[in-house]
């Protein structure tokens, strides 16, 4: 059984779409799935991306993805990753690859000088949570985490629009 790691790259949109539609089903969020294969594709493969992913393929089969993107710390001085999504295929679970997946961004991190890697996990998901805290990951109990989004987002954004 062999593992392989390796960037995304234009015709991987479908695979990436398939992997989020099943992560999504996994944290029970179908509904929030908006994008579609030509915004991965227009994301990742465009002359400036700020979104990447990584593939991982288990015996020539497709078992998993990391998508993350670049942040900054103002305190450090430094960016950061930041990992949008981490999934592997139930099919695959136990072999490693999610683990080889963050080793492949923390050496990323390492390699662009990033001050950490960093992302967000659901509370009830106690397997990854599990599978993060074996890797030595701390939870950052005092940040919350907020979103603007929808309806809220246009509101406050009209509020500067000039009449």
């Amino acid at each position: 059984m062999t593992l392989s790691l390796r960037a995304a790259k234009p015709g991987d949109e479908t695979l990436l779409m398939q992997f989020i539609q099943e992560l999504a089903a996994y944290e029970h969020l179908e509904h929030d799935v908006v994008a579609t294969p030509d915004d991965l594709a227009n994301a990742l493969f465009c002359d400036a991306p700020k979104v990447f992913a990584v593939l991982a393929v288990w015996d020539g089969k497709p078992a998993g993805f990391a998508l993350y993107y670049f942040s900054y710390s103002t305190f450090a001085g430094k960016h950061k990753v930041y990992l949008e999504d981490l999934y592997v295929r139930d099919a695959f679970r136990g072999a490693g690859i999610g683990k080889q997946l963050l080793i492949e961004l923390a050496r990323l991190a390492r390699e662009q000088d990033c001050s950490q890697v960093e992302w967000s996990v659901l509370d009830w998901n106690a397997p990854s949570i599990a599978f993060y805290d074996g890797l030595g990951a701390k939870h950052a109990k005092e940040w919350l985490p907020y979103a603007l989004s929808g309806d809220a987002m246009v509101q406050l954004a009209d509020e500067g629009d000039p009449q």
